[in-house]
């Protein structure tokens, strides 16, 4: 298989370097501070104007990674796109159904296993968004030429056979 283009590899990589400390940020706050939460979030979902437009902010921005990036080839793609269509999904389960995920927030938050459960969830998150950092930050695209494994075997065998 070949590798993605190097314009859609520098891509994958200008989004994982806004992405990845975005998620690394606020869901190391998340898993720390959950328990806090309860409060703000009971106050968030009083207000529906308020979700209407959390909503429709996380439907955007969704939005705009899946429309901006639709490479899918290296696991570093394969998680920015994921991630897009998670922040879209979410954004239009709250658009849709704000009393279902008030519920599975209350459920969640009123659980002492459930609250542990989704402090490892968001753990989980932070480590992926400092994996989506290093790799927007610190490594380099590959040419589509060099991973393709015939043209590999034949660069080997010319490099060979000249010597």
């Amino acid at each position: 298989m070949r590798a993605a283009s190097i314009e859609a590899q520098l891509r994958t990589r200008a989004f994982a370097r806004v992405i990845g400390p975005y998620i690394a940020t606020f869901t190391t706050i998340y898993a720390i501070r959950l328990p806090d939460g309860i409060e703000g979030i009971g106050e968030l979902f009083a207000q529906p104007l308020l979700v209407l437009m959390l909503g429709a902010m996380m439907l955007l921005g969704g939005l705009i990674i899946i429309g901006g990036h639709r490479s899918w080839r290296g696991p570093l793609a394969i998680t920015v796109s994921m991630f897009g269509w998670f922040v879209a999904l979410r954004g239009f389960a709250l658009i849709v159904t704000p009393d279902a995920m008030q519920t599975g927030v209350d459920a969640t938050m009123n659980s002492p296993a459930a609250t542990i459960a989704a402090r490892f969830f968001f753990a989980a998150l932070a480590v992926m968004g400092l994996l989506l950092t290093y790799g927007g930050w610190f490594t380099k695209p590959t040419s589509p030429e060099q991973t393709t494994p015939e043209r590999q075997a034949a660069q080997a065998a010319t490099a060979g056979g000249g010597a």
